[in-house]
C-alpha cells in the first residue's frame, strides 16, 4: 500500500492517490484499521510524531516548531453502509459499504497539509492532527474527547473542513454560530391488542395508532415551535407484524429530531412524548417514547470563526467566502470537540454538478483538495499571529 502512494513527489497528484485509495478501501465506524495505518504510516514517513488508539481507530499526530499557540485539525475516516453506484474506476471494493460523504477527501487533504507542514516548517508552535473515526451517528468524537483527546494534547482551537456540494468549487463557507443541527433519533414502542384482520373490533390496533401519531408529530414543529427556530422532526422507520391476517400486538414508530437551540430540543422532546400519549390513549394504546440524544448542534466560536473568514479570505478572495448563509438540517460530531475546545467548522464547496452527500453516486471532487489542503496548511501557519 505504502509503495503505491509514493511513486510521485508532486503533492496533489500524492493526495489524489491516496483519496482514491481510501475510496477504493472503505472502512465502517470503528472498523478504520486499514485506513488509520495508512495515515500512521505517512505520518511517520513525514516525521510526525503519532499517538493511536484514542476510540479504537483514532489516530493523532504532533509537529512541533518551538514555542507558541497549539492548534488541531481534524479529519474524519469512516464511511457508510450503501452500495456505490458511481462506477468511478476507484469505486468502492467493499460490498455495501461506501465512501458517500468525502471523508476520503478530508483524510487525503489534512495527510496532505501534514506533509506540507512536516517539510516547511513554516510556523510557529504545534500543530496536532486529528484523524477520528465514527463520524457517521456513532460518535467518534465524542469518543476521542471522554478517552482525553484534549488532556493528552491541549489545543488553543481546533478547526475541521467538510466538503459541501452544490456550494462551488473555490468558495469557503464559515460563519460565527451554528453550522449544523443537533442530532437526535427516537423510538416509540406502540402496545395494543392484536387479533385476526377480519375482525378488528376486537383488537386495539397499534397499526391505526401508529399511523395518526406519525401525522400527530408532523404538527410539533409545524404548530408549536416558532418558524424563527429552525427544526425538524421526521418519521423514517415504522416496523410491526408479520403476516397479512394479523393485527399485531406491537408497533414501532422511529425517527429523528433536529434544531439548533438547546431550548427546542428540550421542549420538542416533551411535546413528543404529550402528543403520543394523547393519540394512543384516545385508542386504548399504551405508548412510551426511548429518545436518544446525538450530537449538539455545530456551533461556532465567534473569534475562530472570524479568523478563519480571514485565512480563508486570504487563499480564494475575499467575495469567494460566504458568511451569513443558512445552516444545515444535518449534523456533525465535530460538535462535540468545540464544546470542549473554541474553533470552527468550514465548508469547501465540492461543485454544483457534485451528487448531494450520502448519495450512491456521490464521488468527492479530487478538484478541491489543494484547496482544503493549503486552507488547512494556512490556518497553522498564521495562528501563531493570534485570533
Amino acid at each position: 500500500m505504502a509503495d503505491t502512494l509514493t511513486e510521485t513527489n508532486d503533492p496533489i497528484a500524492r493526495m489524489r492517490a491516496i483519496r482514491r485509495d481510501i475510496h477504493a478501501h472503505p472502512e465502517l465506524a470503528f472498523q478504520e484499521n486499514r485506513t488509520s495505518n495508512l495515515v500512521a504510516e505517512a505520518l511517520t514517513r513525514a516525521g510526525i510524531e503519532i499517538h493511536r488508539g484514542l476510540a479504537e481507530t483514532g489516530v493523532v499526530g504532533t509537529l512541533k516548531n518551538g514555542d507558541g499557540p497549539v492548534i488541531g485539525l481534524r479529519a474524519d475516516m469512516d464511511a457508510l453502509p450503501i452500495e456505490e453506484q458511481s462506477g468511478a474506476a476507484h469505486r468502492s471494493t467493499h460490498h455495501g459499504v461506501m465512501h458517500a460523504c468525502g471523508h476520503d477527501g478530508h483524510t487525503a487533504m489534512l495527510i496532505g497539509a501534514a506533509e506540507a507542514l512536516a517539510a516547511s516548517r513554516n510556523f510557529k508552535g504545534t500543530i496536532h492532527f486529528i484523524f477520528q473515526p465514527a463520524e457517521e451517528n456513532f460518535g467518534g468524537g465524542k469518543r476521542m474527547v471522554e478517552e482525553g483527546l484534549f488532556k493528552l494534547f491541549p489545543c488553543d482551537a481546533v478547526f475541521a473542513l467538510h466538503n459541501w456540494p452544490g456550494l462551488p468549487a473555490g468558495r469557503i463557507a464559515v460563519q460565527p454560530g451554528p453550522m449544523m443541527a443537533s442530532y437526535d433519533s427516537f423510538t416509540f414502542t406502540l402496545k395494543g391488542v392484536g387479533g385476526h384482520a377480519a375482525m378488528p373490533e376486537t383488537t386495539k390496533d397499534p397499526v391505526t395508532t401508529a399511523a395518526e401519531l406519525v401525522l400527530a408529530l408532523q404538527t410539533i414543529v409545524s404548530r408549536k415551535v416558532s418558524p424563527h427556530d429552525p427544526a425538524v422532526l421526521t418519521t423514517t422507520q415504522m416496523h410491526g407484524g408479520h403476516t397479512f391476517n394479523v393485527i399485531p400486538e406491537e408497533m414501532r414508530v422511529m425517527g429523528t429530531v433536529r434544531c439548533f437551540s438547546g431550548e427546542v430540543r428540550d421542549f420538542i422532546r416533551a411535546e413528543m412524548l404529550r402528543v403520543a400519549e394523547s393519540v394512543c390513549g384516545a385508542h386504548g394504546v399504551s405508548v412510551s417514547l426511548a429518545y436518544e440524544e446525538g450530537y449538539p448542534s455545530t456551533i461556532n466560536t465567534p473569534a475562530e470563526a472570524d479568523y478563519a473568514r480571514r485565512v480563508a479570505s486570504e487563499l480564494v478572495g475575499e467575495d469567494h467566502v460566504d458568511t451569513g448563509f443558512r445552516p444545515s438540517m444535518a449534523s456533525e460530531d465535530f460538535s462535540l470537540m468545540l464544546q470542549e475546545v473554541p474553533g470552527a467548522y468550514i465548508w469547501l464547496g465540492a461543485g454544483l454538478e457534485t451528487k448531494p452527500l450520502h448519495h450512491p453516486e456521490y464521488d468527492f471532487n479530487d478538484d478541491t483538495l489543494e484547496t482544503g489542503r493549503d486552507l488547512l496548511i494556512r490556518l497553522a501557519t498564521n495562528f501563531q499571529n493570534g485570533i
